[in-house]
């Protein structure tokens, strides 16, 4: 193969979505930490698969339209760190790929190398040991040996066999690997990737249970879900062709007609999503802006039981009064989620660990709020890009809060101050975030070593924000009040514990009174969070 087309690229990516399915909870195992939120596989495999998705609508006549819809596809499904970076290597290839037909093997290797220099800039600090570096050897190779292949399946071939040595050394690189005794979980879903890509170059035949494995996106059911009340009943997403520019109009036109509307524009790109009881009025509007590429209307009744939904996506309208701002915090756990809508959050993502909503997700959510400014609280670091990425999209002003943890949620939400300016509550944000001690307590799912601690599967873990894995027991009870040790310190002064839906009520309790034993210049809250996978999350501000 001299040469590969936008057939060839749709076919290649589709390959590339299956091989990582299929391979990913080999991906998810190598996350260094031995806590039960090992998700970099299943980011990256959720990332993918909406890159495949959105390829197949374009038309595969020349790689440049199909790089593109691949690169839309990838930013909009992008969840978690390893996703947002894979959307960036996406974009790269793209631009790679702009006013051509076809890809030569010099031109392969130009994408690779964009790809790569494209996921540097979007890292404001890279490590080498990770994913990048893989990119980078790939296409530090493919510039540097272009000139010595003809065939693109061959030079893609010795491409792999290139990341894969790089891959090898990335525990080298970072000593937190070394000591785990495994490499990076992002670069081997890199990996998994191009084979899946060299698969599709060869001409091999991926068994069908492997093309079709697995969700394609997880399910988060309403509790009611059952007789839901669905006020717009359809819905209608739409590619146009036209200018990106457009977008804003559009979205004007299209807001009377439904709720839930997602209106952005990539270049010559318009992508439309909306629940609606008037389609075709949807669609008249859509084809005065430009030729409609891809159509799809679902009767949400019919797919509601299978269709990702927040819990009031369908009753929650787009407010006509615009409020001065609004907050959108990510969190899980009904006691997490109705702490946050007491202290004035009326926006909620359902996610978090294991649960790292996409762009796609935000954009949702903000297309629902009608406000001046809209501020962004991730609550998790793995979630940060997917929301930065966000407010890159968005046309809205949104400002995102670098929240790392659900405490340091809760703190920021309290400092806002409404007559202050966007910029003094960013300082103020920031100022408190960097107060807030937060400490989580988990359960091994691996044994390891960790800060030459000897972990065995199933030991009770205490994490401490700022410094790891600290406390290693039997018991959650002890491990927290080992953790705590840690993080207290004579200037503290509250002592926040959520406990978790795997905690009860009586063991929160016991602990509670001890810590205000051990604590008596302190003041200790017990809270319900009701979050999965961690007994506690303790707090120290």
């Amino acid at each position: 193969m001299e040469f590969l087309d936008g057939q060839g690229l749709i076919k290649a990516i589709h390959y590339a979505a299956a091989y990582l399915e299929t391979n990913k909870e080999e991906v998810n195992r190598l996350n260094v930490f031995p806590v039960p939120d090992g998700d970099t596989g299943t980011n990256m495999s959720l990332t993918i698969h909406s890159a495949a998705k959105n390829a197949s609508s374009a038309d595969g006549q020349s790689v440049e339209v199909v790089a593109k819809a691949i690169s839309s596809g990838a930013l909009m499904g992008a969840r978690g760190n390893s996703g947002v970076i894979l959307s960036q290597l996406l974009r790269g290839f793209y631009e790679g790929c702009k006013n051509r037909k076809t890809l030569s093997v010099s031109q392969l290797a130009g994408c690779m190398k964009s790809s790569a220099d494209m996921a540097y800039k979007a890292v404001i600090k890279p490590t080498e040991g990770t994913i990048l570096t893989v990119a980078r050897a790939m296409g530090n190779f493919a510039t540097a040996n272009f000139g010595k292949y003809q065939e693109v399946d061959i030079f893609l071939e010795k491409m792999v066999e290139e990341g894969e040595k790089a891959l090898d050394k990335t525990p080298d690189m970072l000593p937190v690997l070394k000591e785990a005794g495994v490499v990076d979980a992002g670069g081997k879903g890199l990996i998994y990737i191009y084979k899946g890509f060299l698969a599709a170059l060869k001409g091999e035949v991926l068994a069908e249970k492997e093309m079709n494995s697995g969700d394609k996106t997880p399910k988060m059911i309403s509790k009611s879900a059952e007789g839901a009340d669905i006020r717009f009943l359809y819905c209608t997403e739409a590619m146009i062709q036209g200018g990106g520019d457009k977008a804003p109009m559009l979205r004007t036109k299209l807001l009377p007609m439904g709720d839930s509307m997602v209106v952005v524009g990539d270049e010559d790109i318009i992508k439309v999503h909306i629940h609606t009881n008037e389609p075709g009025k949807v669609l008249s509007q859509c084809l005065t802006y430009g030729e409609l590429l891809d159509i799809k209307i679902e009767n949400m009744k019919l797919q509601h039981e299978n269709t990702l939904v927040h819990e009031e996506s369908y009753k929650k309208q787009r407010p006509e009064k615009r409020s001065k701002y609004a907050f959108v915090a990510v969190a899980a756990g009904e006691g997490i989620e109705q702490i946050f809508r007491d202290i004035g959050v009326e926006s909620i993502i359902k996610g978090g660990q294991t649960m790292n909503p996409s762009t796609q997700d935000f954009l949702d959510e903000i297309a629902l709020i009608n406000a001046e400014v809209i501020y962004l609280l991730p609550n998790n670091k793995n979630i940060i890009l997917a929301a930065n990425q966000a407010k890159e999209v968005s046309t809205e002003h949104i400002e995102v809060i670098p929240t790392k943890t659900i405490p340091q949620g809760i703190s920021a939400v309290l400092a806002f101050c409404e007559e202050a300016s966007v910029e003094e509550n960013m300082e103020g944000f920031i100022e408190v975030i960097n107060r807030v001690k937060t400490g989580q307590i988990t359960f091994s799912v691996r044994d390891t070593t960790i800060n030459k601690k000897m972990i065995k599967k199933g030991n009770i873990i205490g994490i401490n924000d700022r410094k790891g894995i600290t406390a290693i027991s039997n018991s959650a009870e002890k491990a927290a009040i080992e953790l705590l040790a840690g993080m207290v310190d004579e200037e503290s002064e509250l002592i926040y514990i959520y406990y978790g839906q795997d905690t009860s009520q009586k063991e929160a309790q016991k602990l509670h009174k001890k810590l205000e034993k051990i604590y008596e210049d302190q003041d200790v809250i017990l809270q319900y969070g009701g979050q999965p996978l961690y007994y506690y999350i303790l707090s120290v501000e």
